[in-house]
């Protein structure tokens, strides 16, 4: 065990961990030695009792007096700093185990030698990296270390870093199965784990970090017991009853604080007041998003039909007359391309919205749209009807044209045998002007009824597209009300378990807290009781 102080006891009742009690994914299952029969001239109500709160520490028991003291050990690995905190936290257990410089290829780890320089080392651990799956050139070192009757110890560093390491695990294993070698196990470990836990003084954080496990595996497996390989194993069995004594104390401390019981109290008291499951704030913040998501496309579906009132002005005053005819089509092209737009806004606002939504509710949610056709324009304007002013334009024209031409023939009136021939000229230049005038008229009012035309067409647009937003804004806001309710509700019925089972787990605690702590009581006198016989 570590020689530091002892680390705390664990803060669970006695027996194996369970699954609240590991964090992130760490390893659950107690190592096999600690599973296994117990040891020579150990008590089996002291083996059950160390079992029960310290099982790396009965697993390290049971290797120290298999074994004596450990021998060198070759560590074949990366030298990174994962592996120089794997051996600087190893070297905190008792009995010590010595580990030689890492080495990378089966060569040098072949050729590492024991102290006496005489033979290679007959244990090798070969540390694999939690994020990848095993290499060829491992396998290679295996099988050769292996030929040599080299014993091999594979251990997995860095779990913590890695989700998916028990999938690499599994995988690595598969590998060496195929390779003939199905015999080998590998220790998942974690020596930022364990300093973690070391600093903290977690003891059950300790034992998931698989050092202790590592440590007992390597302990069996070192050979060469030295002269004072019984002396050791006294220190470490003291070691370990005070460790042990350690954690069995300190979940005495917790049962009486009752730490345990206002922490779920403490979490049914959250889980209650949130029991509505979020619906109030959902729907405040959907009607919320819902009013600025019209807003913001009802003022865009505004300017855009004021824009093309603009450009339509300007097409129509550079028109011909007989262009005219044509610009409905037009009007209704440009109509349909505004129609897309518009579109286009308001499915973007509302993925935003639903985006919105889905941070409140947890829940992606989309809901698609009806999409109606393009708004048309209306019927094509009609004929233009002759008014009086038309004819009141005929006689201005014709008086207008008369009296130009009669001012422009004046100098021949002034020769009396052209006076006469005046006249013809002074009515045809009346009659062209008065004609030309008429024309310019009808042009401008046929370019004033089609614009008119365009202007009620376009408030009819605007009505349109402006009834199409609100259409999609009233279907989101049914559809995202309808599955924020589905799921509040499923909440709700998840945090009423979840109330429940905390109270469940209160009730069984209080009821449980004498028998637990009569527990706790008896085996610190068992443990008392040997600690004193083996200081």
């Amino acid at each position: 065990m570590p020689v530091s102080e002892p680390p705390p006891g664990p803060d669970r009742l006695p027996g194996p961990a369970t699954a609240s009690d590991r964090p992130l994914d760490l390893p659950a299952d107690p190592p096999a030695a600690a599973t296994a029969e117990p040891a020579a001239g150990q008590p089996p109500e002291l083996e059950a009792v160390v079992a029960r709160w310290n099982p790396q520490g009965i697993a390290l028991l049971r290797a120290v007096r298999g074994t004596g003291a450990a021998g060198a050990v070759t560590l074949i690995g990366p030298a990174d700093a994962n592996t120089a905190l794997l051996r600087t936290e190893l070297a905190r257990f008792e009995p010590r185990i010595d580990l030689t410089d890492p080495v990378a290829d089966a060569s040098a780890a072949v050729e590492t030698t024991s102290p006496s320089g005489t033979a290679p080392s007959p244990v090798a651990l070969i540390l694999l990296d939690a994020g990848t799956t095993i290499g060829a050139d491992t396998l290679r070192i295996v099988h050769r270390l292996r030929a040599d009757g080299t014993r091999i110890l594979l251990a997995m560093n860095g779990i913590h870093a890695y989700q998916d390491w028990r999938s690499v695990l599994a995988r690595d294993l598969e590998l060496l199965a195929a390779q003939g070698v199905a015999d080998l196990d590998i220790l998942p470990v974690s020596a930022r784990l364990a300093a973690a836990a070391r600093t903290a003084g977690d003891a059950g954080l300790l034992d998931r970090s698989g050092l202790g496990a590592l440590h007992a595996e390597l302990t069996a497996a070192a050979a060469g017991a030295e002269a004072e390989g019984g002396g050791r194993v006294a220190a470490v069995t003291a070691r370990v009853l005070a460790d042990t004594r350690g954690r069995v104390v300190e979940q005495v401390a917790a049962l009486r604080s009752g730490a345990e019981a206002a922490r779920l109290r403490e979490e049914r008291a959250v889980l209650l007041a949130g029991r509505d499951g979020g619906r109030a704030t959902a729907m405040s913040t959907l009607r919320g998003q819902l009013h600025l998501a019209r807003l913001d496309l009802m003022t865009e579906v505004g300017a855009r039909i004021r824009a093309l009132h603009v450009a339509t002005r300007a097409d129509l005053d550079r028109m011909r007359r007989n262009e005219l005819g044509d610009y409905p089509e037009r009007l209704q092209q440009a109509t349909t391309e505004l129609t897309g737009v518009v579109d286009h806004a308001i499915d973007q606002r509302l993925a935003e919205l639903a985006t919105h939504i889905d941070g409140v509710t947890q829940a992606p949610i989309l809901p698609s749209r009806r999409r109606d056709p393009a708004p048309r324009v209306g019927p094509d304007p009609d004929p233009r009807h002759r008014g009086v002013e038309d004819h009141l334009m005929i006689v201005l024209g014709a008086s207008a044209g008369v009296g130009l031409g009669r001012l422009l023939v004046s100098p021949l009136s002034l020769v009396p045998a052209l006076d006469f021939a005046s006249w013809p000229v002074t009515l045809l230049l009346g009659g062209g002007a008065a004609g030309w005038v008429v024309r310019a008229r009808g042009q401008l009012a046929d370019r004033a009824h089609v614009r008119q035309w365009v202007s009620d067409a376009l408030v009819s647009v605007k009505a349109q597209l402006e009834q199409r937003v609100a259409t999609a804004l009233v279907e989101t806001e049914t559809a995202l009300a309808d599955r924020v309710v589905r799921a509040s509700a499923a909440r709700m019925v998840e945090t009423d378990r979840r109330v429940a089972e905390l109270e469940a787990r209160l009730r069984r605690m209080v009821a449980e807290q004498p028998g637990q702590l009569a527990a706790c009581e008896r085996d610190i006198a068992i443990l008392d009781r040997w600690i004193s016989l083996v200081d």
